[in-house]
């Protein structure tokens, strides 16, 4: 994201889910890296990072294209860090524009970010919020064999919801790493994923590119494994999770 959201806006962080008491067997966590394109240099810190870290490039930056092609080619996941109001600009996403409009500013997104596997959205605390936008996006990805990452920067989004309806491939962010920039406060949210997954058998992060973060996760992801956590692929998480909610999502695997 070129304007980052923090405190309030990345408020919706999920909760442990409900459980029979029952410790889950496997521990699974993925890893996506928000607000790309914009450094060559925070973009090859990202892609060095160990594992099948997911990389969301924003449309809106110098280096997406050029970017999203190095990262395929190293064989990473590439996804399109989507502009949803709040965010402004040529490609952003406004509940006041109508469907055509959406559907040319997507078209041309992901013409700026080539083999993008699907899309994750950049802010949109309002946007998410939005029933007949969110109900489009779901069946337009859909279309296109794209899946969805709702990044919950507001309790009020329906984005997973809508997602679920049509049974589209979608995830939902269950830890913000980074809404404090500190080393402390970003180990304390690696740690936090890490319980959930162990609760719950999964937590999705979602980090942002600062050199902080990625001293952070430079140091700590190695110790995943001790931990007993097993990083995996975002696409293999969807297929683990198989579109349900989380416990700070939803009840009984239904998006609220």
């Amino acid at each position: 994201m070129a304007v980052v959201l923090t405190g309030a806006a990345h408020a919706a962080s999920a909760e442990p889910s409900e459980t029979d008491g029952k410790t889950p067997k496997a521990a699974y966590i993925s890893l996506i890296i928000d607000d790309l394109g914009q450094s060559p240099d925070k973009d090859s810190r990202a892609l060095a990072l160990p594992g099948p870290v997911t990389l969301a490039i924003m449309p809106d930056t110098p280096h997406a294209t050029d970017f999203a092609r190095q990262a395929h080619k190293a064989g990473k996941t590439v996804m399109l860090h989507m502009p949803m109001d709040p965010a402004t600009g040529p490609y952003a996403w406004r509940p006041d524009l109508p469907l055509t409009e959406l559907e040319s500013r997507l078209n041309a997104a992901l013409l700026k970010v080539p083999y993008a596997a699907g899309i994750n959205n950049h802010e949109g605390s309002r946007m998410t919020a939005e029933p007949v936008a969110m109900n489009w996006l779901v069946g337009e990805l859909q279309r296109r064999h794209l899946f969805l990452v709702d990044s919950r920067t507001s309790a009020k989004t329906v984005a997973a919801a809508e997602a679920q309806k049509i049974g589209l491939a979608s995830l939902s962010r269950d830890v913000f790493l980074d809404d404090e920039r500190t080393a402390e406060a970003i180990s304390g949210q690696l740690q936090s994923a890490v319980r959930l997954a162990h609760k719950q058998g999964s937590a999705v992060m979602i980090g942002h590119p600062y050199p902080v973060t990625m001293e952070v996760l430079e140091r700590e992801l190695p110790k995943l494994k001790a931990q007993g956590i097993d990083w995996i692929e975002l696409r293999h998480m969807i297929s683990i999770r198989g579109n349900q909610a989380m416990g700070g999502h939803g009840k009984n695997g239904i998006y609220r």
